[in-house]
């Protein structure tokens, strides 16, 4: 983690220092120095949900034309080093069928770095991200979005570290048998003793435990029970945007006392509290017409995927406005103000989110 958190620390520096030089220096010097740092910054997004795409709609990452956010032409243009890809699956998802979907992403994405080794190549450590970032690839990680994933079983967790899992977020959008969701209502007042299992598991496999989607007292259990700095994979400040899913001052100080990293989450609901009131009050609709067209794939004997319900909520977005890229550069900022600049960094959740302006 240290030579990710160094690299991570230069790539902020140069997103907060490029408005200067361009106002201090002619606009060749400022693109020299670019160049200069991104050689050696290695620019790390841990968290994206394409792999979706990948399974439900045969989507190649190397597609030149992508219609999403990542592709392997746009992450060269892009400079980045490393990317997360989240093997999720929903909260509602078949039980007796949850491990296999979960397989069945993890096996998706070897399959792309596989037909893509040139560009690509899976990293174990952090040492791998800066031996592949060398060599001139994109190191290729995976995470699993979701505790509900491992079934209350805490030898899945050993399979999937041997897979490549290299963290865990322990909870979605509703509470797991043993941790509460900051998108549910709360159950077990943070996490069970079983949780805490899970926690010191991870912490023994050296698979990363991730506090985005938790309720705030699973995030307190969660880092006083962690022997190992934790992450918040994709999460914003709560500061400049009321959402539960973002972290307040205070828990960005603990994560910073951790030792951990606040990975800037991009979704506009998450950065901007104008857009997410407008969307509140259109959200109702939106849940109204993916449940509807959820229950009409089901009397045909299908299931409603989810590139499928993105576009269903996208569409319904289309009409509000949405906030600046400069938000997350302030969420950035205000961040690093508070936790420091070792303990910032990024997780756009990419694919799994509508565009920003």
């Amino acid at each position: 983690m240290a030579s990710i958190r160094r690299s991570t620390l230069l790539l902020l520096v140069l997103t907060m220092t490029s408005p200067l030089l361009a106002a201090e220096r002619t606009r060749a010097e400022a693109e020299s120095l670019t160049k200069k740092v991104l050689a050696e910054a290695i620019v790390i997004d841990t968290h994206a949900d394409t792999p979706q795409m990948m399974l439900d709609e045969g989507y190649d990452l190397g597609d030149p034309s992508s219609p999403y956010m990542i592709s392997i032409p746009k992450m060269r243009a892009g400079h980045e080093g490393a990317q997360f890809f989240s093997i999720w699956v929903p909260v509602d998802w078949p039980a007796e069928d949850l491990i296999h979907r979960a397989l069945d992403l993890m096996d998706v994405v070897d399959e792309q770095v596989v037909r893509h080794s040139d560009s690509l190549e899976f990293a174990s450590t952090a040492d791998d991200v800066v031996r592949i970032h060398r060599a001139g690839k994109i190191a290729a990680l995976m995470g699993v979005e979701g505790g509900h994933i491992i079934e209350n079983d805490l030898r899945v967790l050993d399979m999937y570290y041997r897979l490549g899992v290299r963290y865990m977020t322990l909870t979605h959008t509703k509470n797991t048998a043993w941790a509460d969701s900051s998108g549910d209502h709360p159950r077990w007042n943070g996490l069970t003793d079983f949780g805490k299992q899970v926690v010191l598991r991870m912490n023994r496999l050296g698979m990363m435990v991730d506090i985005s989607h938790v309720a705030d007292k699973t995030f307190e259990d969660a880092v006083e029970v962690s022997k190992a700095p934790i992450i918040a994979s994709h999460s914003s400040c709560r500061a400049l945007c009321p959402a539960p899913r973002d972290l307040t001052d205070d828990m960005l100080r603990q994560l910073a006392r951790n030792g951990g990293v606040v990975d800037i989450n991009f979704y506009s609901a998450f950065l901007d509290p104008q857009f997410r009131e407008a969307q509140a009050k259109i959200l109702p609709k939106i849940e109204a017409a993916v449940s509807a067209e959820r229950d009409r794939l089901a009397k045909q004997g299908q299931r409603l995927s989810y590139p499928k319900e993105n576009e269903i909520r996208v569409k319904m977005e289309a009409e509000l406005v949405k906030p600046s890229y400069r938000v997350i550069a302030d969420h950035i900022d205000h961040a690093v103000k508070v936790a420091g600049a070792d303990h910032v960094g990024l997780g756009s959740d990419f694919d799994g989110v509508d565009a920003i302006q």
